[in-house]
């Protein structure tokens, strides 16, 4: 029995060890199978790495190149504007240059023609009174009726040289001086003509609006002196009157009574005289601010107001206090380059259409009545007699007249500065080309620049450089006298004689 029992045992043992070596065996297969997996997975995951490192490092490396090229191309760029100014300048330079040249060219043949006029005149003056006897001014005055009447074209060609160049130095100077004041202008829209258009929350107001037997709207338009137009258009109101402050009274008191919805005679009436209060102490902020803006003091109360009342008035569909405020930018800076007062000419240029704001107190034309209220309010005489002669009704007594009208001439012909109706436009245009071409000798004219410049070809051979000029001064006139326009028209006469040859 004992010894059956440690055969058991033994075996049991024995069965023991072989079960756990084979369990060693199978758990060591798998801690190799998955050491293999985990350093295969490893091995893929630093592959991966690897391979996104270097797609990384080519992309960085693509978009360093791309930036590189548009660096490059930006300073190709860059460096051809910089050679195209260098050359620019350099032809400038060389027009300068020449034209210099030119002109002192002129003058040595000037003096060399005066040196030969003088000489020959020496000579025939010693010639004179040798063979006649003639007293020193008896020979002096024959030798002046001889020049008189003689007909040297080399002298005339010199004179005339002379005088070109003369006029195109003096014409260049000044349209450089207009041109660098206008561009330091900022360009002021155009407003609205003679209607405003007021938001509508909901088509139901139109009726309310309206009222009972329409005694809303009667009240409202004999309140303010206004036309509503109510019509179809969906979510709007027209109001409509030629008289911008009345128009303007309209609409802030309409919008008033919408946002409060309280509509009846009443309310309107009392919402309208408010609003009429509020907006005369807004006219006074609108002058006192016009005045702040140029830098100017010492102006009466009264003139502060008038000015303000411009901000709501029109000509010509540019906006009055605006138009005002750029005349006075145009006078001083005009002021400032020809050495004058540049305060001085801009008061001349704010006050000009103060006329405008003016009722039936002072009669006359605006220009007349603007002068009038600034001589009774103490302004300097210079500032009065430049308003009054703005339209030609008074003599000029300084520059500063002729400077106003300068700039107001500026300010009124700039492109955007004033709204032209496209018939208006479109007929002085024809008007231009038909009076040019109605002239002798003009072969073709058109009118460019929006209508400012007619630009007029002549025969060259049937007409020379004299009676070119001539033709001009003559279209010039005729457009004076026959059309009417804001600002001014340039006329532009060319003779071009081109000669061609083939070689075959």
């Amino acid at each position: 029995m004992f010894e059956f029992s440690w055969q058991i045992l033994i075996a049991f043992l024995i069965g023991a060890l072989v079960s756990a070596a084979c369990v060693w065996a199978v758990f060591s297969s798998k801690i190799t199978r998955e050491i293999a997996r985990r350093k295969e997975e490893v091995e893929q995951a630093q592959r991966s790495a690897d391979e996104s490192t270097r797609l990384t490092k080519l992309e960085l490396l693509e978009e360093q190149q791309k930036r590189r090229k548009e660096l490059e191309t930006e300073i190709d760029e860059r460096e051809e504007i910089i050679r195209q100014r260098e050359t620019a300048s350099l032809e400038k330079e060389t027009q300068v240059i020449n034209r210099e040249d030119r002109q002192v060219a002129s003058s040595k043949r000037l003096a060399e023609e005066m040196r030969r006029v003088k000489r020959y005149r020496d000579a025939y003056r010693y010639r004179l009174r040798k063979l006649t006897g003639m007293p020193k001014e008896d020979a002096l005055e024959a030798w002046r009726e001889e020049i008189r009447n003689s007909d040297d074209e080399v002298a005339k060609e010199i004179k005339r040289e002379v005088i070109l160049e003369s006029e195109q130095a003096y014409r260049a100077e000044a349209q450089r001086i207009l041109i660098d004041v206008m561009q330091r202008i900022t360009a002021t829209p155009p407003n609205e003509i003679s209607a405003t258009l007021v938001d509508l929350p909901n088509e139901d107001m139109k009726g309310r609006l309206i009222g009972r037997e329409g005694r809303n709207i009667r009240a409202i338009e004999s309140c303010t002196g206004v036309t509503l137009m109510i019509d179809e258009t969906p979510g709007t109101l027209l109001v409509s009157s030629f008289d911008p402050v009345r128009r303007e009274i309209a609409r802030i008191a309409l919008e008033r009574l919408i946002k409060d919805g309280r509509i009846h005679p009443v309310s309107i009436e009392d919402t309208v005289t408010q609003v009429r209060d509020e907006l005369k102490d807004s006219v006074i902020e609108l002058g006192e601010r016009s005045l702040l803006k140029l830098r100017l003091h010492g102006v009466h109360p009264e003139i502060v107001s008038l000015l303000g009342k411009l901000h709501y008035r029109l000509s010509n569909n540019q906006n009055t206090l605006e138009h005002s405020i750029e005349v006075a930018y145009f006078c001083s800076l005009l002021a400032s380059e020809l050495g004058l007062d540049p305060d001085l000419a801009k008061r001349c240029g704010l006050f000009h259409d103060l006329g405008k704001a003016i009722d039936h107190d002072y009669e006359g034309s605006h220009a007349s009545s603007a002068a009038m209220l600034l001589k009774r309010y103490g302004e300097d005489e210079r500032v009065v007699n430049a308003v009054a002669a703005s339209h030609d009704e008074v003599a000029p007594t300084s520059v500063y007249a002729g400077l106003l009208r300068v700039a107001d001439a500026l300010s009124a012909s700039r492109p955007g500065a004033r709204a032209n109706a496209l018939e208006g436009y479109l007929q002085r245009v024809r008007s231009l080309e038909d009076i040019a071409r109605e002239m002798d000798g003009v072969y073709e004219a058109y009118a460019v620049q929006a209508g400012k410049e007619i630009r007029v070809i002549v025969e060259p051979d049937h007409m020379d450089d004299q009676e070119a000029r001539r033709l001009a001064r003559s279209i010039r006139r005729r457009i004076e006298d026959e059309l009417q326009y804001p600002g001014t028209i340039k006329v532009t006469v060319i003779r071009e004689s081109r000669f061609v040859e083939t070689a075959k």
